[in-house]
């Protein structure tokens, strides 16, 4: 089954971003909502504490896994938010490339945020997503 995800872009807006400035999904679908996934790892600890890209990698892992957990993959997202604990625009770069490395050619509009802190000690990256399955609405 394809995810259904039509990637939008403008020709009135530049093309020098990486990513669509809208998606578009045809219903019925069904909705993921995913929460904003973690440098954690199965004990509940911080990896790659200090590290940006470290910590990037197991986010884009972790939320693979939440994605399969919902039935869904990388290919079924339609928004995300990256959020990195930075004021330093390098350290934003340096999650969003690993960040692109998971999402590939699935370039979907997302948005990438510097704040001053997360939730978790030590926590540098979080990325939370919206998913869609096309024609599976109404099923678990």
């Amino acid at each position: 089954m394809t995810s259904g995800v039509r990637l939008i872009r403008n020709d009135r807006l530049t093309d020098q971003v990486e990513y669509a400035y809208a998606a578009a999904v045809d219903a019925p679908v069904r909705s993921i909502y995913v929460a904003g996934a973690c440098p954690l790892d199965l004990d509940g600890k911080t990896v790659a504490v200090g590290d940006y890209a470290g910590q990037a990698h197991q986010v884009m892992r972790n939320l693979v896994t939440a994605l399969d957990g919902a039935g869904a993959s990388l290919t079924d997202v339609v928004k995300t938010t990256v959020y990195v604990a930075s004021t330093r625009q390098a350290d934003l770069v340096t999650a969003w490339q690993v960040y692109r490395e998971y999402m590939g050619e699935h370039d979907v509009p997302s948005t990438l945020l510097g704040v001053t802190v997360l939730g978790y000690h030590d926590q540098l990256v979080e990325v939370e997503a919206v998913a869609v399955i096309a024609g599976s609405a109404g099923t678990a």
